[in-house]
């Protein structure tokens, strides 16, 4: 899903943010600006700590699954703290690829086909 895409017809779409956090009820929050703003900071910084976050989570998964003596509850506390981290990133994700879509509207979109790594396909 492409954050942004649907509303590319608003006046000032270009300047929407997908902030990296939810409002009522898991509803996307946005901000309208040139990202130089006070809430446009703070979501700078809170993805860097989601993103940072992400990262440590993922060496704590490494040595977790590399123990023989894992439990259960352990593998499955920490499926959900990936799930979560996963959600997080991918939000940023989508903010950020919005945000080059506006500034670069002439960008090719990505291919969608399956291929080689590199490949050009038609």
């Amino acid at each position: 899903m492409r954050v942004g895409s649907e509303h590319a017809d608003l006046p000032g779409a270009s300047a929407m943010r997908l902030l990296p956090w939810t409002g009522t009820g898991g509803k996307p929050c946005y901000v309208v600006g040139d990202g130089t703003g006070y809430v446009s900071r703070m979501a700078d910084d809170i993805e860097s700590i989601q993103l940072d976050m992400a990262d440590e989570l993922l060496g704590h998964a490494a040595d977790l699954l590399a123990d023989d003596a894992s439990t259960g509850p352990q593998v499955r506390f920490l499926a959900g703290r990936l799930t979560e981290s996963l959600q997080q990133v991918v939000r940023v994700a989508e903010s950020r690829g919005s945000r080059l879509d506006a500034l670069l509207p002439d960008r090719p979109e990505p291919c969608t086909e399956e291929g080689a790594p590199g490949e050009v396909l038609p």
